[in-house]
């Protein structure tokens, strides 16, 4: 069964015919897409609420959460003029940590760092030409946040 109140993925708050107040229920839905499209968060996964977050701040929930995010573990906790939002990840969703710049991955059970690139080494022929351009390759995909160079 499926609720027609609200959008499958995200659980984002549809209009209903005839409702009133709708800037409401769309101004809800604009306030969870603002955090959902090209999503950050400022640090985490952690279990504590920030003691003074500013509108528009987003984290991750620890597993073992405490305060106002009991209930929702793993979750991403939005502070908003309302108080806390959370938002529940999909498999596949992509955050980026601000603290630290790296990317994040959900898959559908835990949030985890994809797993570092090594730079070249060893092998039977020894081509220091084409090391120097794959680690330099590695060194720019990681300055853009597309990989995590070990």
């Amino acid at each position: 069964m499926t609720d027609s109140s609200i959008t499958a993925r995200f659980s984002l708050p549809l209009l209903a015919v005839a409702q009133a107040q709708k800037e409401v229920t769309h101004n809800e839905a604009l306030t969870l897409l603002d955090a959902l499209v090209a999503p950050t968060v400022e640090t985490g996964p952690q279990n504590d609420p920030p003691p003074a977050p500013l509108v528009g701040q987003v984290w991750l929930v620890g597993d073992v959460p405490t305060s106002a995010w009991i209930g929702a573990p793993g979750a991403l906790a939005l502070w908003t003029a309302g108080g806390w939002r959370f938002i529940a990840p999909r498999a596949g969703m992509r955050i980026t940590r601000l603290d630290d710049g790296l990317c994040l991955c959900f898959d559908g059970t835990m949030w985890s760092v994809p797993p570092a690139i090594g730079t070249p080494a060893g092998g039977a022929v020894v081509d220091t030409e084409a090391r120097a351009v794959i680690g330099a390759l590695i060194s720019c995909l990681s300055a853009h946040g597309l990989l995590i160079a070990g």
